[in-house]
């Protein structure tokens, strides 16, 4: 599934809300500055990644905001703490507005297959491009996504979230998510 793909993809690649509010490019709106994944992208970290194996240092999305019909080039770069072994888990929800269209657990290990990485991931630094063609047919509406990946043994890897606006036509804007610790 190609959403899937592209949730691996910015995963492969993770703070305390408070009532700081800042602009991003592309007028994302992220309650905590601190909270933003650095690049240019809609991503935000669920809670502090203070703790997190995977230390993202930058995803950059071309086009940012995804656009409809069109190919999105991910580039990220990141340090995994530890080696990930078989048996990590994304935990990925999707909704269309207030409905939740996908809410399912994922096999890390098989979702890095699509990125060109395979388990067990190695520690150390991480670097991934991956063109990912997205569907001229997306529905016009608010997406938001949530990507929580934890490793066998239940330590958070990484938790990401991010939300885009499709218009009619298939332009995308960014509007900003953000949730508290999971």
């Amino acid at each position: 599934m190609k959403l899937l793909s592209f949730s691996a993809a910015l995963l492969a690649s993770s703070i305390t809300v408070n009532a700081k509010s800042v602009y991003r490019p592309n007028d994302v709106l992220i309650q905590d500055e601190s909270l933003a994944v650095p690049g240019d992208n809609p991503l935000v970290h669920c809670a502090n990644p203070k703790d997190d194996l995977l230390d993202i240092k930058t995803v950059n999305l071309n086009p940012n905001p995804p656009t409809a019909g069109t190919t999105l080039k991910v580039t990220a770069k990141g340090y995994l703490s530890e080696d990930v072994e078989e048996g990590a888990k994304v935990h990925l929800q999707v909704k269309y507005g207030l409905i939740t269209i996908i809410k399912q657990d994922a096999d890390l290990c098989e979702q890095v297959k699509n990125v060109d990485l395979e388990c067990p991931v190695k520690k150390g630094t991480t670097e991934l491009s991956k063109d990912i063609e997205l569907p001229s047919q997306i529905p016009p509406g608010k997406y938001t996504v949530l990507a929580d990946v934890v490793t066998k043994d239940g330590k958070k890897i990484t938790c990401l979230t991010a939300t885009v606006q499709f218009s009619r036509g298939g332009s995308g804007l960014v509007t900003g998510s953000w949730l508290k610790d999971l």
